[in-house]
């Protein structure tokens, strides 16, 4: 057995209680559809920020330039930022997949209020760490931020890879994407952006961006065990995490609905 295989075969059970969550069948209107995705925007921010933390650590970004220690990682991860972060939308138009899911979430009516303000104040210059402590989110996605942020400061290429793989957008399963297309129809209520992105994430991640991803994380571990074993750990507790966010959001539905 390689490597990647152990590696994914270790964390096969948290995987797999994600893609059989309970919350995908609870989402059962474009009401609660919008509780979904203002919580889960906070997921896709900082899954950018995880793929930034890569560029910085694997090519050069500074002045003056010089090549970086990782040829093949360098590539690699260049070709994953130049479509999550410079994709088209469905009208034709150069957008991060951040945006593009801001923008369905303006479409179905969802409050962006609470994420423009946050990534405003961190245009804006304020830390991180006080935004997170006073944004007016779930507990449970603010454990998952803070989380990923843990992972991005300590500075492991290869535990920031592995949570970049194993932590991704495609954990939404192919289910998802019928439960909101036929609540689109049920509800006479325009889902074609947010259809649109759930796609495109299959598209990327099955043909291009995961296979990558698999290869980068074999590049950054070579034959390190100890490497492959931290990646193993980071990659099982943000599964974990994100199991939680799941079931945060389902609390959520169920105080709001119940």
């Amino acid at each position: 057995m390689s490597k990647i295989d152990w590696l994914q075969s270790q964390i096969e059970e948290e995987r797999n209680v994600l893609i059989q969550h309970p919350l995908y069948a609870k989402i059962d209107s474009i009401e609660k559809i919008q509780i979904f995705m203002e919580n889960h925007v906070f997921a896709v921010w900082d899954f950018m920020s995880l793929l930034k933390a890569l560029q910085i650590k694997l090519t050069c970004v500074s002045l003056p330039w010089t090549p970086s220690e990782h040829p093949n990682a360098r590539r690699l991860i260049n070709e994953i930022v130049f479509a999550e972060e410079s994709d088209v939308n469905a009208r034709g138009e150069a957008v991060s997949h951040f945006e593009m899911y801001r923008e369905s979430m303006l479409q179905l009516g969802a409050n962006t209020k609470t994420i423009d303000a946050f990534v405003d104040a961190i245009i804006a210059g304020n830390s991180l760490a006080s935004e997170l402590a006073m944004v007016a989110i779930d507990s449970a996605t603010r454990n998952f931020v803070s989380y990923t942020f843990e992972v991005i400061h300590r500075g492991k290429a290869h535990e920031i890879a592995a949570l970049f793989t194993f932590g991704r957008e495609d954990l939404i399963p192919d289910m998802f994407t019928e439960i909101v297309k036929n609540l689109g129809q049920k509800e006479h209520a325009n889902v074609a952006d947010l259809v649109y992105y759930l796609d495109r994430h299959i598209e990327l991640d099955g043909d291009e961006h995961g296979p990558l991803a698999l290869k980068l994380i074999e590049d950054l571990c070579g034959n390190d065990d100890q490497k492959w074993q931290e990646a193993m750990e980071v990659s099982k507790i943000g599964l974990q995490q994100r199991n939680l966010l799941w079931n945060g959001i389902m609390e959520q539905l169920e105080v709001v609905f119940n």
